[in-house]
């Protein structure tokens, strides 16, 4: 399972826009706020290139300000 979370800046005074919500159902796994980006969404997918195919395609073709993702790895110990 991967996982990535990806952090979106939306348009001054658009954070409630339809458009800069995380509309977007597929590999969903949550949303929430932080002080420098609107929304942190959380994505997730059975391999990377899904996971790439769903931040690319899905979630920056929408009209935003910018997104930065951010893709776990895991820590074997």
């Amino acid at each position: 399972m991967k996982k990535a979370f990806v952090l979106i800046s939306c348009d001054l005074g658009k954070e409630r826009h339809p458009n800069c919500t995380t509309s977007y159902e597929p590999n969903k796994g949550g949303t929430s706020n932080v002080r420098a980006y609107d929304i942190v969404a959380e994505v997730n997918s059975d391999n990377a290139e899904s996971l790439r195919e769903t931040i690319t395609l899905n979630i920056r073709k929408l009209p935003l300000r910018a997104t930065l993702s951010l893709v776990a790895t895991e820590v074997q110990s």
